[in-house]
């Protein structure tokens, strides 16, 4: 890369970053402020009013929140059983906030796994995330296929004893790619997603579809490629009877030919990230 490119390149992620750590930050506020009672629609809620007080205006999706063991999708069978329910908090119960907000045309996704309470069960799991993460940076550096590195991160979950609950996402996905998205005055969201969002991925659909590539990372043979050079949103989701953990951020492809500079964590100042390291 020129050195203006790569300037181009460093100015362009400090935005994903700094929405990035804001979701990040919102995630932390409102977990704070969960309490017994609280519903899943109060904590969507929380999280909504948090980001607008700061400019959050669009949304790749608006923020969800899933309790006990909604946490591990259980049961879920259509979309529609993604979205906040009148599901309320109790004493130890997991509980996972997501959410994708949109800042100055940056975009964000994130996941963050929490417990009112102790919960050892998801604090096992989360721990044990740690493997995925590594894992997944690996071989995306060795430029394996989507689709194999996603068969890889399923079996270390099986070896670890646990179910693939991302597999419950629509089409199975681990991660999507995200990019900027024209900012516009009202961008009203369509099933809990932001249109200029949705225009932005059915536009990578289709151009990926042409050159042989999807911005789905799934299981499914159209993930058979090497990584595409962009901005990945990668979330593995770990299930164990009934309990759920994930986290979500955004991993940074890129066409180097330098390992370290061919892909790499956009961020690795982050709860989880930082969890693992005072665990060691």
């Amino acid at each position: 890369m020129t050195t203006t490119a790569n300037s181009g390149l460093s100015t362009r992620l400090q935005g994903f970053r700094q929405v990035q750590r804001l979701a990040y930050e919102c995630a932390e506020a409102v977990a704070a402020r969960l309490k017994p009672g609280v519903s899943e629609r109060q904590a969507a809620r929380m999280q909504r009013e948090w980001l607008r007080e700061r400019g959050v205006r669009d949304w790749f999706h608006l923020p969800f929140a899933w309790f006990g063991d909604r946490t591990a999708f259980t049961g879920f069978r259509v979309p529609l059983q993604f979205f906040p329910t009148d599901r309320r908090l109790t004493p130890g119960m997991p509980f996972i906030l997501d959410m994708a907000p949109v800042y100055e045309g940056y975009t964000a996704d994130i996941g963050y796994s929490g417990s009112l309470g102790t919960n050892p069960v998801q604090d096992r799991l989360m721990a044990d995330l740690a493997a995925h993460r590594e894992l997944i940076l690996r071989e995306v550096r060795e430029r394996r296929s989507l689709r194999e590195i996603y068969e890889d991160v399923d079996r270390l979950m099986v070896r670890q004893g646990y179910a693939n609950r991302h597999r419950a996402y629509p089409f199975g996905v681990i991660a999507h790619k995200v990019d900027q998205v024209k900012q516009r005055r009202w961008s009203p969201p369509v099933l809990g997603f932001g249109t200029q969002s949705l225009k932005g991925l059915a536009a990578d659909a289709l151009h990926g579809h042409r050159e042989g590539w999807s911005p789905l990372w799934s299981r499914y043979r159209f993930s058979d490629h090497p990584p595409q050079p962009g901005l990945w949103a990668v979330e593995p989701h770990l299930g164990f009877r009934g309990t759920g953990a994930k986290f979500e951020e955004i991993l940074v492809v890129t066409d180097s030919r330098d390992p370290e500079q061919s892909a790499f964590w956009l961020d690795d100042d982050l709860p989880h990230v930082r969890r693992w390291a005072e665990a060691k």
